[in-house]
This record gives structure tokens, sequence and C-alpha cells, in this order.
């Protein structure tokens, strides 16, 4: 009697082990398949980052009329001046790039009217945006650039795709010329006003709901184009006298 309880008791403790034993393979299956799914989503997810990167090959040239982005797109596609007016439509040329892929450079009108309408058309696939101002007439247009750039800045596709910016101080050749140290001064105080009623005007339209506004920088402190997620970049040009040498290193390191 006693024999057969301790032959019960071995059978129950071996269907036991086999039992754990069981579990413990399968939960190396499964270990092991999520471990391979993660490392298959993360393939994906590099896989369709890199390919968004690259697909992005486009350089927005933004800014108000008369600033010179036109001229700027002649020489730098071209090789030369070409006469240029007021434009309601953009301009758009392929700019080969030494040793790197070539860049589709696209020349937005600056016409209130329609600026945002083709901004909207190319932002996706910008690589960089580089937004030009004319360094001589700033005082009288700070409000206007100010606003401009607040828009495209604060832009959703913008934030999100996170190209590189260049603010080119075009005009430079001019003696009453603001240099871009001054520029990068003067849009910070202009931003930090425009962004505070931006903000309040945001507030007002989701008071209730649960939009959240858009704010550039960060709260309680001034603006400064160093707070951005966005890199921000001030150069100096001078396309009337055909000095673009920053603009091409900086479209180079882009690249």
């Amino acid at each position: 009697m006693l024999h057969r309880s301790a032959m019960w008791q071995h059978l129950f403790v071996s269907r036991e082990q086999s039992i754990l034993c069981l579990s413990y393979h399968q939960q190396l299956v499964v270990i092991n398949f999520l471990c391979r799914f993660y490392v298959f989503l993360s393939f994906i997810f590099i896989f369709v980052w890199r390919r968004g990167r690259v697909s992005r090959r486009g350089i927005c040239l933004v800014g108000l009329c008369e600033s010179g982005k036109t001229l700027i797109f002649s020489q730098l596609i071209y090789k030369k001046a070409i006469e240029s007016f007021t434009s309601l439509k953009e301009n758009v040329g392929v700019l080969d790039i030494e040793n790197k892929a070539p860049l589709k450079v696209v020349d937005v009108p600056g016409h209130e009217r329609v600026r945002q309408r083709f901004f909207d058309t190319y932002k996706s696939t910008a690589r960089g945006i580089v937004f030009v101002l004319d360094s001589f007439s700033l005082n009288k247009d700070i409000r206007d650039v100010a606003e401009y750039l607040y828009t495209i800045l604060s832009d959703p596709v913008v934030s999100s795709n996170r190209p590189q910016v260049l603010i080119l101080c075009n005009k430079q050749d001019n003696t009453l010329a603001k240099g871009p140290q001054v520029i990068q001064s003067m849009l910070e105080k202009e931003m930090n006003l425009l962004r505070n009623t931006q903000t309040n005007q945001l507030e007002a339209v989701a008071e209730g709901g649960n939009k959240k506004s858009t704010y550039l920088g960060h709260e309680g402190k001034n603006f400064e184009f160093a707070d951005l997620s966005l890199r921000v970049e001030f150069a100096a040009s001078s396309a009337q006298s055909e000095d673009l040498e920053n603009l091409n290193k900086w479209l180079h390191s882009v690249a």
C-alpha cells in the first residue's frame, strides 16, 4: 500500500514538473517572439524615418516682397542675376551640391495674398527654410517680418519635421544695413510681443475647449531663438553684389 502511494506521489510530482517545464518553455517562446517583434518595429521605424529624411530635399526661400529672394534664387540656380518682379507664382529649380544629393529650391512668392498657399504646398518636403529679409528696411518692416516668421516657425508641419532654418539678412552692401546680431535682437523683442498677443488670442478662442495654444520658446521667459526645438541660424548676404558665401555654406551643411 505504501509502495502504491509512493508511486502515485511520484507520478503526480513528475506531471507537475512537466507542466512547469512546458510553461517555462512557452514563456521563452513568447519572450523570443516579443523580442523579434520589437526589433522588427525598430527597423520599420528607422526605415520610415530615414526615408522621410531622404525624401525631404526641398529648400524653401521665403520672405516679404522686395527682400531679394528671387535674385538669390536666380544666382543659386542659374549662376547669374535675372530681372525679377513681384510674382504670384513660385520659382522651382534644382541645385547641385558637391558630393551630396541635389536640393530642390523653391522661391515662394512674398505677396501676402498667396504666400501661405504656396508654402503649404512645399513645407512637408522642406529640408531647410531660408527666411530672407531686407536688412536695410527692417526698421519699418519689423512687424510684418516678425508676423510672417512667427507663422512659419509655429506651423504644425514645420514643428513636426523640424527643418533647419536660416534667417538670411540680405542687402548687407547698403552702408545703413543692420548686421545679423542686431537683427536677431530686434526680432527676438518683436517676437516676444507677438507671442504674447498670439497666445492670448489662441487662449480666447480655445476657452472652454480642449485645444492647446501654440507657444514658441519657454513660458515665463522672454523669447529667444535658442529656446526653439528648431535649429535657427542667422547669416549675412548681399545678392546684389553676388555675396552668397554664407548661404552656400549653410546649404552644403544642410544637404
